[in-house]
């Protein structure tokens, strides 16, 4: 079975073919430049602008023809509206031009499961670290529950806006990563851990108070900031493993790029016996290969969809969705 994905939560417009034995044909995307924050508008015009030709460029690279998919998966959410709402209606389109099944998924759980394909675990807790999302989550009960989150915004986004208030670059992870190369020592600021969850506005807005009123030099506060978020994922995730009582850990989503919490969640998972995997950083981000992955599972399981039933839903949570596939 060949599997065509497409993603479109946010600013990145990715497509990827996945074949039913777990091989990637290719994963390929566009994303759209954030000077200022992400536009909605603007998002979802880019995605419409260059959809066309990324599917054309993206069959070409799996080396296919477009009759030969034979099921298309959708991120349905959650996401940002105008942007869900041009990838659902390019994949209603096409499942209408074929005749093919159409399904659309959960995003943070195809984060979830191309991360187990791509690493080999099979049970882990699950450091789910994205722009718009942060989430310690494990299977239990037929749901993937949350054992932690965010109460504020994501840590991808707090990354992104930090390094955005500086004009450091777009995405924000890579560029921090080379500014702290060059501090000298920790600088204190917020570090906000309550119970399972854990908070990111408070650090931000300290991090770049002390830069801009306080004059400290800003490879410091980089690399506190940094030292700080990451320290508490880590915290937290280790409470989780505790919690749960599970011998794995998958980091996942785009931060999981990050050479800095890697190393730490490593460190914490060596220290407390557990296996410790981080996905591979070209399905780390957003991209249509994991939309793919978690359509076919779904669709092996026996899930199918009507158009009727593909309607966006930017709010979906993780711990909303049955989970049938496991």
């Amino acid at each position: 079975m060949i599997i065509f994905g497409i993603e479109s939560t946010a600013h990145t417009l990715g497509m990827g073919i996945m074949d039913s034995k777990g091989k990637c044909l290719t994963n390929t995307k566009r994303s759209f430049f954030v000077k200022k924050g992400i536009h909605p508008r603007e998002a979802a015009d880019h995605h419409a602008d260059c959809i066309h030709e990324l599917y054309d460029e993206c069959l070409t690279s799996a080396k296919i023809q477009e009759k030969d998919i034979d099921l298309i998966a959708f991120s349905q959410g959650p996401g940002i509206m105008g942007c869900l709402k041009i990838g659902a209606t390019f994949a209603r389109t096409l499942s209408m031009k074929l005749n093919r099944p159409i399904i659309g998924i959960n995003h943070c759980l195809a984060h979830i499961s191309i991360g187990k394909l791509m690493t080999g675990a099979k049970d882990p807790l699950t450091v789910y670290v994205s722009g718009g999302n942060s989430q310690i989550t494990a299977f239990a009960g037929g749901k993937y529950r949350i054992f932690g989150e965010t109460l504020d915004i994501g840590i991808g986004n707090m990354i992104d806006k930090f390094a955005r208030e500086l004009d450091l670059g777009f995405p924000g992870g890579p560029q921090i990563d080379k500014v702290m190369k060059d501090a000298k020592r920790y600088i204190p600021l917020p570090y906000t851990v309550k119970g399972m969850d854990f908070s990111f506005s408070g650090v931000l807005t300290e991090a770049l108070r002390q830069i801009k009123t306080h004059k400290k030099p800003i490879p410091d506060v980089t690399f506190s900031l940094a030292e700080n978020a990451y320290s508490m994922i880590t915290e937290v995730a280790e409470r989780g493993l505790s919690h749960t009582g599970k011998k794995e850990l998958l980091l996942t989503g785009g931060v999981a790029a990050s050479k800095m919490l890697r190393n730490k969640l490593e460190i914490m998972c060596k220290e407390r016996g557990a296996d410790f995997f981080a996905v591979p950083i070209e399905f780390a981000m957003d991209n249509g290969a994991m939309i793919a992955w978690q359509g076919y599972l779904e669709h092996k399981a026996g899930r199918r969809q009507k158009i009727k039933d593909t309607k966006v839903d930017t709010k979906w949570r993780t711990d909303h969705v049955d989970v049938f596939w496991e």
